[in-house]
């Protein structure tokens, strides 16, 4: 299914392309170039100039009419869900947990959770993400098989292992079946997963902390949670205030809006993703706390809409000073795991809500999907945008079909379309090259090391064993009349 060849040796020099290098500045080279050396990108500049100073053992790679940007990163997404895509629709939040995602999820055995990992990595490439953060890996999707598959894919990955206590309120009826296995999900846990492979896989692998969702656990627990991250230097993430419920049972349950909560128990910090965020308490200043501890919402605009959790203030989370970054959450919830449809969507929802064209930008959307996300996870000065210095985390977009025309780099300057909103509301099937570390993982829009047609086969018998064991059957429309 994967062959692990890697191919970043000699020097390579990318010509005649627009940059988008999305540095402070916010730098956009026409007719650019960009020279890569190992794994990291050693110069950038107009072709013209670094031409000149090309050798024989430097490679040429004419990108005429592509747009080069940095890796995009996917800050909440769920591996072991690619395999359930399909088997949840039209349940909001609470039903979509207990009733089939949570039963799914608890009855994956042997390498269902390498096959779930590797399809979503597959799909993750194919469309433009070279890193993620993992939102909350479970104990059944196995920590070997998803670290294997970290390793064999090529991918830069942050695993959230999940941490968790047996909830505690019976009001809430909120039944989990993973909590057959909470003994595995501990703190000390997490702990031992950290030591073993924290900065393996050439440094593209990092683990963190997953706390699970406070609905009802004792706070003392997630206080556990906080204190041991903060001990550790351990990035930590975390579902908060994602349901319209959720509000209500911080107000109920701990006497204090979410961010309060989690500022309480040290959850809070630069190295702190909080996912969703559908429903916080602007009033009760948690807007503040997340700007003033410098934590990161992950904006998941395809889920909120399609579990009907509602729409995440990002215009007022911006305005505030917070770090937003973007996330596709799982397959259930969104059907893909492809950020270019997260982007366009961020760019236009919010507009459309508060009746302003124009509210959240493309170019602040691209932010949110490259430097936002990577200072999310504590890899600002690693990748993100395209830097002398940085990481050869790439991404090479050929926007060249009808659907993208009149695309014309020649004509940006004199008033034609715009590199930015040509990426952002394109397409992500025009995703040409992926580079991790300078290893093409992408060519020609097809994989280089994963074999697509085994993988889908292997997807396919594993969803059915995983069905047969949890009982759970995807919902059919009952309008429709099946033969």
């Amino acid at each position: 299914m994967i062959e692990t060849s890697r191919n970043n040796d000699g020097s390579r020099l990318l010509i005649h392309a627009t940059i988008i290098t999305v540095n402070k500045d916010r730098k956009i080279i026409l007719d650019g170039a960009l020279l890569l050396r190992s794994n990291r990108i050693a110069a950038i500049d107009k072709t013209n100039i670094l031409i000149l100073d090309v050798d024989d053992s430097t490679k040429i790679i004419d990108c005429t009419n592509k747009i080069i940007i940095p890796g995009l990163v996917n800050t909440h997404a769920h591996l072991a869900q690619s395999l359930l895509r399909g088997l949840a629709e039209d349940l909001p939040l609470h039903n979509w947990l207990c009733d089939a995602i949570w039963p799914l999820e608890a009855n994956f055995a042997e390498e269902d959770g390498y096959t779930a990992s590797v399809l979503t990595i597959a799909e993750m490439l194919k469309t433009g993400t070279t890193c993620f953060l993992e939102a909350m890996m479970t104990h059944r999707s196995g920590l070997d098989n998803v670290v294997r598959a970290v390793e064999e894919t090529g991918i830069r990955a942050c695993l959230g292992k999940l941490i968790k206590s047996v909830e505690t309120n019976p009001d809430l009826n909120m039944k989990d079946a993973r909590d057959r296995d909470v003994e595995s999900m501990s703190i000390e846990s997490a702990l031992q997963a950290h030591r073993n492979h924290h900065g393996s896989c050439g440094d593209r692998l990092h683990m963190w902390f997953s706390a699970g969702t406070p609905r009802g656990s004792p706070m003392a627990a997630h206080a556990a949670i906080g204190e041991a991250a903060r001990a550790h230097d351990i990035g930590l993430t975390m579902h908060c205030a994602e349901a319209p419920k959720d509000l209500s049972i911080y107000r109920d349950s701990y006497d204090c809006s979410p961010f309060q909560f989690c500022r309480a128990t040290q959850l809070t910090g630069p190295k702190s993703v909080f996912a969703h965020c559908v429903h916080p308490d602007p009033a009760a200043g948690d807007f503040d706390i997340l700007r003033d501890t410098k934590s990161t919402v992950s904006h998941n605009p395809t889920s909120n809409l399609k579990l009907g959790s509602g729409i995440a203030p990002i215009p007022d989370m911006l305005a505030a000073g917070v770090n937003v970054a973007l996330g596709t959450d799982g397959a259930p919830c969104n059907n893909t795991y492809d950020m270019f449809r997260d982007m366009h969507l961020a760019s236009i929802l919010h507009g459309g809500l508060c009746r302003q064209a124009g509210l959240i930008t493309a170019y602040q959307v691209l932010e949110m999907a490259t430097i936002n996300g990577a200072r999310a996870l504590g890899l600002e000065e690693q990748i993100g945008s395209l830097e002398v210095g940085k990481k050869a985390d790439i991404v090479v977009v050929a926007p060249n079909g009808v659907s993208s025309a009149p695309w014309d780099p020649e004509q940006v300057l004199e008033g034609g379309m715009d590199p930015v909103s040509t990426l952002v509301h394109g397409s992500s099937t025009d995703v040409e090259c992926v580079m991790v570390d300078g290893n093409i993982l992408v060519s020609q829009g097809k994989l280089t090391n994963i074999k697509e047609e085994g993988l889908v086969k292997q997807a396919n018998m594993a969803i059915k064993g995983i069905r047969e064991r949890s009982g759970i059957k995807a919902r059919k429309h009952m309008e429709l009349k099946y033969m």
